[in-house]
């Protein structure tokens, strides 16, 4: 085979055609057309075949190259992983034995406890309930984990014993009550209700510090509704209500705002509400109205006392029960007291026909008028319901119209004969209403910094808010 060379024009001039002269001296020798094509054929194929080997040499090392580079990426990602993957197996181990230290420590605790329980020295008491209180305060886990070892009887039946274990006791129980509806009620189901009121009867005097204890788990365990009937029934908001009226040494401010609490959450199912009626709640609730710390709390629970008839009737039996939440609709920086109280006195005008015109004689109309120009959208709804149930008063059998609206001619005539009959007295007085309302709703759109033209439009609606 010829030997190749470069394809390019010197590769083709080394091979030059013989001359005439110099092929006739030759000794024989002549240049056929078969051989140069031979010549070119092979300059040409030679030097082609030498580039384009050369070009795939090329890209075999171009993707010798990026698969070395892609090997050495895929190595490096692997060791990650498997660092990863090492990492998270010493964690999980770690944190495997950690829980099981845990548990054996829990399952120490308990065993302590309930051998504590048993044994007549108070020290060994005192230290495994405090144990038990220090390990629920903070730790979820260790309040679920605590009671399902069995932690709640022997601690329940601590209740009885000396002074020291029962405040010990009482923490650990409120303790491992936090926030955990089932350790709630297993600890009203082990009979802590009926312990704590035991041990209130017996110490005489009360302890302070047992007293507040006591109140504290009242209000963690009033809070889940299935035991709401329980502690309500059973002589607690007796205790709670002494407890909020004790203004003297033996119950602290912090005892009165948790028995304050608890009787809230208490008043929450209806048939607790019977039970407050039977103390003085309702008259030292309204006479206290008035210390913005605790008016809101106040307020919330005659919103749901006000929900039983017999809760509207202790209200309204309140001297100046009407005077005083009238006045609470002035509050005009505490919103959630001035809906809350127009609430209760929407609902005892809906309820009561006398009740709507003590409303009136307390001068609820100027309040009404100016919570519905700059009460919040919520006191402006009940504000105007309240309006529209005192329209009734002067309407009087108007109220008790038939059914359906079907009035016979016999009604139509004695109201008709009522219109006729009003005296000239009558009609002074509701002269004088007419004036006092547009007086007051001259002064509520000034103190509003309303524009001057709304007055002539606010006379107009005093005139027919007229009872």
């Amino acid at each position: 085979m010829a030997k190749c060379h470069r394809n390019n024009v010197d590769s083709l001039i080394l091979h030059r055609i013989p001359s005439a002269s110099s092929s006739s001296s030759a000794s024989g020798n002549t240049f056929s057309g078969s051989s140069l094509r031979r010549i070119i054929f092979d300059a040409i194929s030679c030097g082609g075949s030498s580039r384009y080997q050369r070009e795939l040499r090329e890209e075999d090392d171009e993707d010798a190259s990026k698969s070395t580079m892609l090997g050495e990426d895929l190595a490096r990602k692997s060791e990650k992983l498997s660092d990863l993957l090492n990492l998270a197996v010493v964690e999980s181990v770690v944190e495997t034995k950690k829980k099981e230290e845990t548990l054996e420590i829990l399952k120490r605790v308990v065993r302590d406890l309930q051998v504590a329980a048993e044994a007549e020295t108070a020290e060994k008491k005192i230290a495994a309930a405090s144990t038990v209180r220090l390990l629920a305060k903070d730790d979820t886990e260790a309040r679920v984990t605590l009671a399902m070892l069995g932690a709640i009887p022997p601690l329940v039946s601590m209740i009885d014993n000396d002074d020291d274990a029962q405040i010990a006791s009482l923490y650990a129980l409120l303790n491992l009550g936090i926030g955990n509806d089932v350790n709630k009620e297993a600890i009203v189901k082990a009979g802590a209700v009926h312990k704590m009121l035991k041990l209130i009867e017996s110490s005489k005097p009360p302890n302070q510090a047992i007293s507040e204890a006591i109140v504290a788990n009242f209000l963690g365990l009033s809070a889940l509704d299935a035991n709401k009937p329980i502690i309500g029934s059973s002589g607690a908001i007796i205790f709670l209500v002494k407890t909020l009226k004790n203004f003297e040494e033996t119950s602290s401010s912090q005892a009165r705002e948790d028995a304050l609490r608890a009787l809230y959450n208490l008043s929450i199912h209806q048939q607790n509400v019977l039970f407050i009626l039977e103390t003085d709640l309702i008259p030292f609730l309204l006479n206290t109205l008035g210390d913005m710390e605790v008016s809101e709390r106040i307020l919330a629970i005659l919103t749901n006392v006000v929900s039983v008839p017999e809760g509207r009737k202790a209200i309204a039996g309140v001297v100046e029960a009407f005077p005083i939440l009238v006045d609470v609709l002035n509050w005009n920086d505490s919103v959630k007291c001035q809906e809350k109280a127009i609430y209760i006195l929407m609902l005892m005008a809906h309820k009561g026909y006398g009740d709507r015109k003590a409303m009136i004689e307390a001068g609820i109309e100027s309040s009404l008028l100016e919570l519905i120009l700059v009460g919040s959208p919520l006191a402006q709804k009940r504000a105007s319901r309240v309006l529209e149930c005192l329209r009734m008063v002067d309407k009087g059998k108007q109220v008790s119209a038939p059914v359906y609206g079907i009035s016979s001619s016999s009604s139509l005539g004695r109201e008709r004969g009522h219109d006729l009959r009003m005296s000239d007295e009558r009609k002074a007085v509701k002269q004088l209403v007419q004036q006092s309302l547009q007086s007051n709703m001259k002064r509520i759109v000034k103190r509003a910094n309303l524009p001057h033209d709304f007055v002539t439009t606010s006379q107009h609606f005093s005139k027919s808010l007229t009872f």
